[in-house]
């Protein structure tokens, strides 16, 4: 787990909203590696060296990356906290940010991770180690249990949705965040290979820049 100041020399603009605690949550398969996750780590070491940046390895059990999730928030301020997300880690990231009251930004976020992960039960890969994981079925009950959390104060989330997304259907991501602060891109992909064009609006969104 990524979970340390960044460089006591980096430069802090500080900002009455903004969060002093952010929380990246990667997608399935992927790890703390996940190139979004370190744009965002060198822009905060760059440039906001008050903020407290923790990416932790999630398993590919639901509970347990919840758990993981939450003891990560543990250790920061509740009130003064921001959760980003990535695919599944969006999904991950709406039950944080709906526990905690967080704010949350979501890019190409999982909807029904029960359904559409269930093709992978069994044997998988992961994106940058190729470490051999298990998906087992019991995740997928996991999911189910987990459920939807109903969305309240809708302006604390904003979700960056490619139209281009070959993963996931972005007419279910943009239903799922209706009444949320939603950039929709006409193209893209599900990785968001063009993220560092859309950076400057999340951290905009989250008063970090």
């Amino acid at each position: 787990m990524t979970d340390a100041p960044s460089p006591a020399g980096a430069r802090a603009q500080t900002r009455p909203n903004a969060p002093t605690h952010l929380l990246y949550l990667h997608g399935f398969r992927s790890s703390p590696l996940s190139f979004k996750a370190r744009m965002i780590a060198s822009w905060l070491a760059a440039h906001r060296g008050d903020v407290r940046w923790s990416c932790p390895q999630l398993p590919l059990s639901p509970h347990e990356a919840i758990a993981i999730a939450c003891e990560s928030v543990a250790s920061g301020s509740h009130e003064s906290m921001a959760v980003i997300g990535s695919s599944l880690g969006g999904y991950y990231a709406t039950h944080v940010a709906q526990r905690f009251g967080c704010r949350a930004v979501v890019l190409n976020p999982a909807v029904r991770p029960e359904r559409d992960l269930a093709r992978y039960i069994g044997e998988t890969t992961a994106w940058h180690t190729e470490a051999r994981l298990l998906f087992r079925s019991e995740y997928v009950d996991e999911f189910r249990e987990l459920g939807q959390p109903a969305l309240t104060n809708h302006d604390r989330y904003m979700a960056v949705i490619a139209k281009g997304d070959e993963v996931l259907d972005w007419h279910e991501m943009v239903e799922r965040y209706e009444g949320c602060r939603i950039k929709l891109l006409e193209a893209g992909d599900h990785a968001l290979s063009d993220f560092a064009a859309h950076l400057p609006d999340v951290l905009r969104f989250l008063d970090l820049a």
